[in-house]
């Protein structure tokens, strides 16, 4: 009989399976004897596969610990040691789901760190606060836990929000075991049931193992972690360090060649050059008025110099785009800027040149100033003392030929004195001519003999390099034989021409102001019978000649009598009827003469400004036939 409970045994059957042989020896009519010691071979049987059960329930678990620890000792993934123990804890209890909660420092409480066999959302988002809970009360007191009826257990407190996330999730029976590291708790290591059931001591003891090894694989998930970002920290302190050098001795070279190029006598442009040479990518450097001195980088709009305006107030350099803007000022005034475009920016390199330019900069300026002392003293001498002995031999000195065509110009502006003399200043310096400041005017002597013209410019340039107006009035003074150049005054000759040029073009300046034209230029011929006024040559034939020529050259060719028509015109107050009777002609016939001299003259002879100048025209060319024009002036009208 022995032999059939071993064959059970053998084949693992279930424990109803062992009646068997008794209920047959029972049917068969076996004595009680026979019966008793089937019965002891029962329980003998139930005994050895009792404990066969056990040993292999051990076995699995030493294998699952045991592959827990190799997972420990191959750590990659954190997540992925986790969720394995808590699908091991699910198996080896045969529970319907397990899950980890974790300590949140922050917050004070847990949250769900990993879940297997979990189905409600809200489950898994679940966080319990210390001492709520089955799990918060293993947390609080690092104490196993467990219960085969939940919602029955008063041993903790019960919260709505737990509760109802339990009841989503349909458990029933729970067991929590902590997660210690040392004394202090990280964690709970869970396993449930949805049906109510007891946990055993053996079970308790299993999960226990496996929150220990989640235990050490979090605290060496910890110490890889923190070690691996001291690596990198090490290591990008290294990197930073290595380029730092670099960075510093790069700009060092490149420093020492732009030192080297200065003491050499190079310039911006040279700078310029090594910077794109280094950094490769274009440059481009303005002056403080934003205009290039040295290369393009296209249109810039005014976000470029809000940036310049930054990176002044910052000391160092700005970005903006793929623009590279560095800034430097003195005196809170803007000296240069230096805009590179280039995908290989070291911005202390660029910092560097913006100060080796604006060193140069400063250098040339201070030269301009001294040189523009000279030269101002110098146009001062020829305006209030042309007498003086040696002033054509210092002008030679200084570049200026003043047997050659010259303008003097006077400009007068609101204010920004230094600003103006220093752009007078320049201007000279670069057209080989003399500059001086005197109050609110700046007085230029520059070469050329187109006096309105050199007048207009002037007063644009500067006006916009004063956002300002500037109203330049300007006279031409002839080479050697000391003519007016817009006049025909004989004056002395010599550097006596530039005293009297001085004082027309100073009169042709102020009067430009008192008619309304501030910010404008010109000569006194420009100023039309005005210019007769404050021009020391009244050139009465040239004046006739721009306000009359065209019809008195008609005249002359086709013996017409349009000048004389034109005087009746006027004298009759504008009525072509009583010119007319005037002059005994038909009144067509004055028409026809005033539609000829419409053609001539051009649109608006008849405005009112207009219509007088071409009557005191008509005044002098009347004059004109009675008079030598040496005599004829204002006088004779």
């Amino acid at each position: 009989m022995s032999t059939r409970f071993l064959e059970l045994l053998a084949r693992e059957a279930s424990a109803v399976e062992f009646e068997g042989p008794i209920i047959e020896a029972r049917a068969r009519g076996a004595d009680p004897a026979e019966i008793e010691e089937l019965e002891q071979a029962k329980v003998a049987a139930l005994k050895v596969r009792a404990l066969l059960k056990r040993r292999a329930r051990r076995e699995a678990e030493l294998s699952a610990l045991y592959d827990t620890a190799g997972d420990l000792a191959a750590l990659r993934d954190l997540d992925a040691v986790l969720e394995a123990i808590v699908h091991r804890a699910r198996q080896l209890l045969a529970t319907d789901i397990a899950y980890m909660t974790l300590h949140d420092p922050e917050q004070g409480d847990t949250y769900m760190r990993v879940t297997d066999g979990s189905i409600s959302a809200k489950f898994r988002a679940l966080r319990l606060a210390m001492g709520a809970g089955l799990g918060g009360l293993v947390a609080q007191t690092a104490t196993p836990y467990s219960t085969a009826d939940y919602f029955a257990d008063a041993r903790f407190r019960h919260k709505d929000h737990i509760d109802e996330a339990v009841k989503e999730e349909g458990l029933v029976a729970i067991l929590g075991v902590p997660l210690r590291l040392g004394k202090r708790v990280i964690g709970v290591l869970m396993a449930a049931n949805r049906s109510a059931r007891p946990f055993h001591q053996e079970e308790v003891s299993l999960l226990a193992s496996l929150a220990a090894h989640a235990a050490v694989a979090i605290d060496n998930a910890r110490l890889l972690q923190e070690t691996r970002n001291a690596l990198e920290e090490l290591s990008q302190a290294h990197r930073t360090a290595r380029e730092h050098g670099e960075a510093v001795e790069r700009a060092a070279l490149a420093h020492d060649r732009m030192t080297s190029l200065v003491l050499r006598g190079g310039g911006i442009e040279d700078v310029a050059a090594v910077v794109t040479d280094v950094l490769g990518g274009s440059l481009a450097v303005l002056d403080d008025l934003g205009r290039a001195i040295t290369g393009d980088v296209g249109e810039l709009d005014s976000g470029v110099f809000e940036a310049a305006q930054a990176s002044r107030a910052l000391g160092r350099t700005v970005r903006r785009g793929d623009l590279l803007i560095a800034s430097v000022d003195v005196g809170g005034e803007p000296l240069c800027t230096l805009i590179l475009r280039s995908d290989d920016a070291d911005e202390r390199i660029l910092e560097r040149a913006a100060l080796v330019c604006a060193l140069l900069l400063l250098f040339r300026r201070s030269v301009a100033e001294a040189e523009g002392r000279v030269r101002g003293e110098l146009l001062d001498d020829l305006i209030a003392r042309p007498d003086s002995p040696g002033l054509a031999d210092r002008a030679r000195r200084l570049g200026v030929d003043l047997g050659a065509p010259h303008v003097v110009v006077v400009v007068k502006h609101g204010g920004q004195r230094e600003r103006a003399a220093f752009w007078a200043s320049s201007q000279a310096t670069l057209r080989h001519g003399l500059a001086a400041g005197r109050g609110d005017e700046v007085v230029l002597l520059v070469p050329g003999d187109h006096a309105g013209a050199v007048a207009q410019r002037v007063a644009a340039e500067l006006s916009a390099s004063l956002h300002s107006p500037a109203t330049a009035g300007a006279c031409g003074v002839r080479g050697g034989a000391g003519q007016l150049r817009g006049s025909t005054a004989d004056l002395r000759g010599g550097t006596g021409d530039v005293a009297a040029a001085y004082l027309e073009a100073r009169r042709c300046a102020e009067a430009l102001i008192a008619l309304g034209r501030a910010g404008d230029g010109a000569s006194a011929a420009e100023l039309g019978f005005v210019g007769l006024l404050v021009g020391d040559g009244r050139d009465v034939h040239g004046f006739v000649d721009r306000v009359l020529g065209a019809v008195i050259d008609y005249d002359t060719r086709r013996g017409t009598a349009l000048a004389d028509t034109l005087s009746a015109y006027f004298g009759t107050g504008g009525s072509p009827s009583r010119t007319a009777e005037a002059m005994h002609i038909h009144v067509n016939t004055v028409t026809q003469r005033l539609d000829r001299i419409g053609k001539l003259l051009g649109d608006g002879w008849l405005e009112p400004e207009r219509a007088l100048e071409i009557q005191l025209a008509l005044r002098l060319h009347r004059l004109g036939h009675t008079s030598t024009p040496q005599t004829v002036g204002l006088d004779s009208i």
